[in-house]
């Protein structure tokens, strides 16, 4: 149907998804990030990741009643980010000034569907003249009424979690044979745990000090951040989800002659509900993997039938499915103050003889140690960009 999930060739290939919205000229391409009554949340990750770090749009709102007033930095992390936080779509536009580029759906719910209300706002969106990105599972863009309201409005949907068409997904061949750099996959105990801003963060700090890191993302949201390797692993066929890791990890090796290779975790390998840990580990055959957990967190996120595994079972697990080795332990804060950060940390370092930190309350050069701890071989590429930065 015209107007709807329009392919633009010319970014196809850097983004590494069959689909891409079209850059609009000479301005930021702008966006509202939809999170009502999810901002913060589990549920909200894909908006929180989008405050955090977004290459492709300027956030100028999010939308979320209950937080309204606030700015979206200090909701997450304690700093403000100069997003506002508003009521509904209509305060957006207004606090705005004019009708922003696009609408982001940035809620994530287990079940990946829209209830009643959302499709409301979204629609709303629509007819305003706004572009719809939305990461869930169903798909708006075969949806009657979305499509007939995005033909009428002259916009584009686009559907993230959208696999390519079969004939072009890649089975598990082998070529990760070939990736001669180091790779770390950072995995965790549950899913909406902070793997994705763990990896993050450890490509920003391994840059920082002139190691070339690349990050692989494997969720919805890294793509709608803006990443250029990755794929929205749990919306594939099983049989292609190892092959698709790999693709997008010897794209990345081959494109950007990494020092190292950071792939991004889903869910948990231990989690009864999801398979994707498996997936990454097989598809990018990972030399170490980082271990992200929330000690205060007693039941799986969105499973609360389902029990918190300890560090010690994860990692016992991890190494025994996969031919590697655990070389790092991170730490998800919620629910805890700083000395018990502190306690943690401590004792996970003390018990596993490994380096463990707080990526979003301790410096980052303790992702660093912790990488460095594990390959020391690239201890002489950071020490010639320390000596570059110094110069």
């Amino acid at each position: 149907m015209p107007g709807i999930n329009r392919p633009v060739p010319s970014d196809r290939r850097a983004l590494g998804h069959p689909d891409r919205p079209a850059p609009l000229p000479h301005r930021a391409v702008t966006a509202v990030v939809y999170c009502e009554g999810q901002f913060g949340e589990q549920d909200g990750k894909t908006a929180n990741g989008l405050v955090r770090r977004s290459e492709r749009y300027e956030i100028v709102s999010v939308i979320d009643s209950t937080l309204a007033g606030r700015d979206a930095g200090d909701v997450l992390d304690g700093a403000a980010a100069g997003i506002p936080i508003v009521t509904d779509l209509e305060a957006a536009i207004a606090d705005h000034g004019t009708v922003p580029d696009y609408l982001i759906c940035g809620v994530a719910p287990a079940d990946g569907l829209l209830s009643p209300a959302q499709r409301l706002v979204l629609l709303d969106g629509i007819a305003r003249g706004m572009h719809i990105i939305n990461g869930l599972h169903e798909f708006l863009a075969d949806d009657v009424e979305f499509a007939a309201a995005a033909l009428l409005a002259n916009v584009t949907i686009l559907d993230i979690r959208r696999p390519k068409p079969t004939a072009e997904l890649h089975l598990y061949s082998g070529r990760i044979d070939a990736v001669t750099c180091p790779r770390i996959a950072v995995l965790g105990t549950d899913g909406a745990i902070g793997k994705r801003t763990t990896a993050i963060l450890l490509v920003d700090a391994l840059r920082a000090v002139g190691i070339n890191a690349v990050l692989v993302g494997t969720g919805q949201t890294t793509i709608i951040q803006g990443g250029r390797y990755g794929v929205a692993l749990d919306a594939l066929v099983p049989q292609f989800c190892s092959g698709e890791v790999e693709h997008q990890v010897v794209r990345a090796f081959e494109a950007e002659n990494p020092d190292i290779i950071v792939v991004e975790g889903q869910g948990a390998l231990s989690h009864p509900a999801y398979l994707t840990s498996a997936h990454i580990l097989r598809g990018s055959r990972p030399q170490g993997v980082i271990v992200q957990h929330a000690p205060t967190r007693l039941v799986r996120g969105d499973f609360p039938m389902s029990p918190m595994p300890s560090v010690a079972s994860e990692i016992a697990l991890i190494e025994a499915f996969a031919d590697t080795r655990v070389i790092g332990i991170t730490v998800n804060h919620e629910g805890m103050l700083d000395h018990e950060i502190g306690a943690v940390i401590d004792e996970y370092e003390l018990a596993f003889g490994l380096v463990a930190t707080d990526p979003l309350t301790r410096p980052r050069e303790r992702l660093v140690d912790m990488v460095l701890a594990a390959f020391p071989v690239l201890a002489a590429t950071a020490q010639r960009g320390d000596d570059a930065l110094v110069g």
